[in-house]
């Protein structure tokens, strides 16, 4: 299956002067909203970072299973060992 590919005749996308306006523009103003709001963003870190420890919580735990699954498929030792019936 061949493809036709014009890549010689397109321009790059930095070669454009509109996507360059563009680039600048958002350099400029991702800056002023960084620093007109940076005292807001610091003021709320320690909260973003509570948040953060529930959040993680569930995501990363996504993959080991239920709880109250007491098989041995599930991962957990439960400090028993192999041959120990209790």
């Amino acid at each position: 299956m061949e493809h036709d590919h014009q890549s010689e005749d397109r321009k790059g996308w930095f070669n454009s002067r509109s996507n360059i306006v563009l680039v600048a523009f958002l350099a400029i103003a991702g800056f002023y909203l960084f620093t007109e709001h940076k005292a807001h963003v610091f003021g709320m870190l320690p909260f973003l970072i509570l948040l953060a420890c529930p959040l993680l919580h569930v995501f990363m735990h996504r993959d080991h299973g239920g709880h109250g699954d007491d098989s041995p498929s599930a991962g957990h030792d439960h400090g028993n060992q192999a041959g120990d019936k209790r």
